[in-house]
């Protein structure tokens, strides 16, 4: 049987803010996927290696066993509908907020309202929840644009600091989701591979309450 854990991960900010979490428990990968031009990263456990995704695929690789974990934003699992995954810690890492966004001088319309966003199953599941009948136009970048040329009357998208929303004078109007990173598990391999996933598991969430703790101190 193959003994091989396989975790999948996200070039960026997902990569640099899982590191500590990962070095924490014992787990250092060989390379840099900034530099490296290699897409599955040895570790210094034999037994263990990072494959480096698209951050929209990382649920994917774990859906159909190409990766027996995974760590992704809530968001992508929120679009991604978590089939055959277990969601299993939250590494409160990554952290931000999925917004309704627009002119802040400018009532959204109570009815044919507008809505840009890629986050179209978020979207559509926020606005069915409050009875809103929308109109969601996919977009892939440049949200901010879509309200401005008058393609959408607001945007759905992800907010830290919103700096670039207040460049382009729009502001967050309504709060629909906190976002963070979550550690996610291919079911199948949750039971082959169990005692080595449990333990592994085990390791990450007594590394995140010490990373908390640590930011509380």
């Amino acid at each position: 049987m193959n003994k091989t854990i396989t975790l999948a991960l996200s070039k960026g900010r997902i990569f640099k803010d899982t590191l500590p979490l990962l070095e924490a428990v014992g787990i250092v990968p060989h390379d840099d996927p900034e530099t490296s031009r290699k897409l599955i990263l040895d570790t210094n456990h034999e037994h263990i290696k990072i494959v480096i995704v698209r951050a929209t695929d990382v649920p994917t690789y774990v859906q159909y066993g190409a990766a027996d974990l995974g760590v992704a934003g809530k968001d992508v699992l929120m679009e991604h509908g978590g089939a055959n995954l277990y969601e299993m810690v939250d590494l409160q890492i990554a952290r931000c907020k999925l917004m309704v966004a627009g002119f802040p001088d400018r009532p959204l319309p109570k009815t044919n309202l507008k809505v840009a966003t890629k986050f179209v199953q978020c979207a559509q599941r926020y606005f069915a929840g409050q009875g809103r009948q929308v109109d969601i136009i996919k977009l892939y970048g440049s949200m901010e644009l879509a309200p401005l040329v008058g393609l959408a009357d607001c945007i759905v998208d992800l907010v830290d600091t919103g700096n670039t929303l207040r460049a382009n004078g729009l502001e967050p109007l309504e709060h629909m989701y906190d976002i963070s990173a979550r550690l996610v598990v291919n079911k199948a391999a949750m039971k082959v591979k169990h005692e080595a996933i449990q333990t592994l598991l085990s390791d990450v969430q007594a590394a995140v309450a010490q990373q908390a703790a640590t930011k509380i101190g």
